[in-house]
């Protein structure tokens, strides 16, 4: 899956991984066109996963 299909799953699914991450909060799951990475960087620091990890996550739901 490229970053464009990640980007538009990750707007479909971003409120079950609220959800499912407590500390995981709206401005974290929030980005803004092309800051998709800094977005998963943020995820990275609140969940402890890799950005590896997230995307094979968003791919897999």
């Amino acid at each position: 899956m490229n970053e464009d299909q990640l980007e538009g799953k990750w707007k479909q699914i971003r409120g079950e991984f609220k959800q499912k991450y407590g500390e995981v909060t709206d401005d974290d799951v929030t980005y803004s066109e092309g800051k998709f990475d800094e977005m998963l960087g943020r995820m990275q620091e609140k969940t402890g996963k890799t950005k590896e990890e997230l995307k094979r996550e968003i791919d897999s739901w």
